[in-house]
Formats: structure tokens, sequence, C-alpha cells
């Protein structure tokens, strides 16, 4: 497999950190994803909730306020800030298993590798709402190994208004910046050391754009200050070998074993 993206696009993400890959899908299925959604914050899709992982919004905008997650519907609303595990959810697994998303993985882990989805989740900031996002790098210290991909797709338009994802171009370079947080997040020292404002690039798309995103990239985001929301969903696609400290293992989307379901 290969050919959907050229040697210079690889070139480019590797030099940069992220790679934009315009838009994947039609008006149509993007209507669809958006309604989907939206289904599944109001409670109507008729899904397993308890393999859903869901947080409410942040009422502050601070970070550290937003909801508990847990594995439940939290109530009919659309001010949910995250659905996690998104992938067992028909519609949006077939998103996730597109050919361009394939080759991806085969460039970076090699043709026949199964791979796994971490965190196939839909993220939201809702409108006038929203939760402000620190700078981090998307690394998690109970995984035995590091994911490297992450495949962010908007459904609305992402723009500085609203709240889109900021980064620092070539910050992946710099491999894990504080390894002592579990999660990626930088100290307010670290942060302004590499996030100065004159580096920070504001990653504005359209609805229905994908970006590839290496998982060192420091990115963070803004709260939503329109009337719209801006809602996106984001992928990290790892060698499916990969478990966690508790010996749990993750949804296979690519290659041997992977997943398969029908749409209700």
């Amino acid at each position: 497999m290969g050919g959907l993206i050229s040697a210079a696009q690889w070139e480019s993400f590797d030099e940069v950190g992220y790679l934009r890959l315009g838009k994947v899908m039609e008006e149509g299925e993007l209507e669809r994803l958006r309604g989907r959604i939206d289904d599944i914050m109001l409670g109507k899709a008729g899904l397993d909730f308890s393999r859903l992982l869901m947080q409410l919004d942040s009422e502050t905008g601070r970070y550290e306020d937003a909801g508990v997650r847990a594995r439940r519907h939290k109530g009919s609303t659309l001010s949910y800030r995250k659905i996690q595990d998104v992938e067992f959810d028909p519609m949006f697994l077939a998103f996730l298993q597109r050919p361009v998303f394939r080759e991806i993985c085969e460039r970076t882990h090699g043709a026949g590798t199964a791979i796994a989805a971490f965190r196939a989740m839909f993220m939201n900031k809702p409108a006038g709402k929203g939760t402000f996002l620190p700078w981090h790098q998307d690394r998690w210290s109970f995984l035995d190994r590091d994911p490297v991909l992450t495949l962010w797709t908007a459904l609305d338009p992402a723009t500085k208004a609203n709240g889109c994802v900021q980064m620092i171009p070539g910050s992946h370079k710099r491999g894990v910046i504080n390894p002592s947080h579990g999660s990626g997040f930088l100290t307010a020292e670290q942060a302004a050391e590499f996030c100065s404002a004159e580096k920070v690039e504001f990653l504005e798309v359209e609805a229905g754009e994908s970006v590839l995103m290496h998982n060192y990239l420091l990115h963070a985001s803004d709260v939503n200050r329109t009337e719209s929301p801006r809602r996106a969903f984001s992928v990290c696609y790892m060698d499916a070998r990969t478990k966690a400290s508790n010996g749990e293992r993750f949804s296979v989307v690519f290659g041997e074993g992977a997943m398969v379901l029908q749409a209700s």
C-alpha cells in the first residue's frame, strides 16, 4: 500500500511534526457524523454507554474543573467535553479505518503490523464555553511504549475564536519534555520556555479536514468564544502490542483481529 501521501508530505511531517491532509470527507458524511455525535450526547444513539468514557465540559473553562470521566451517559446535553472509545460506534469505526489512515500507520509501524486505536474520541468545545487545555504532549506513562501518531479531524470549522488547536512546529524533535508528568503536561516554567507567543501557530481548519500530528508535538487550545460549537474527532493509532500497566490491551482497527461492526 502507498501513494496517498507523497514523499514530500512525509518530509514536511518529519520536519514540523504535523501534516494537513485536507478534506477527507464529503458534506453528506460530515453531516451524518455531526448528527451521530449529537445523538450520542443526547442519549438517542442506542449504544452501550458502559463502553464509552464520557466527560462533561467545565463550567469555569478551567481544565481542572472539567467533569469527572465515567463509563455512563451523564444526561441529555450538548455540553460534553469528551466522549472516548467511540470506535464502538459503527459510523466512527468506519471513518477511522479509511485507507489513508491505514497507509499512515503502515509507513510508521510497517506493513502487516496490527494497529490499535487508543483514545478514539469526540472532543467538543460547546458554544460560548469550552475548557482551556494547557500545553502538553500526548503521552501516557501507564502504556508500555509511547504512541506517536494522532489523527485530528474537524467536524466544525476550527478558528482562533472558537478555540482551535495551538501548536509549536518542530517541538516533537525535543522528545519527551516532562517525563515526570504521567500525561505529558508541561510545568509553567517549561511552557514559558518552549511555548512563547512568537513560536505559536494556530491550526485553523475547515470542517471535514484532517490533520496528522506527532504525539510529541506541543499543543494546547483555548475556550470557545463563539455562538457555535467546535466539535472534532481524534484518534491515536499505535502498535496493537501496546498494553497498559494493568495488562489492558486496546481495540485493533487494522490488521489481524481488526474490529468489524455493522450499523444498526
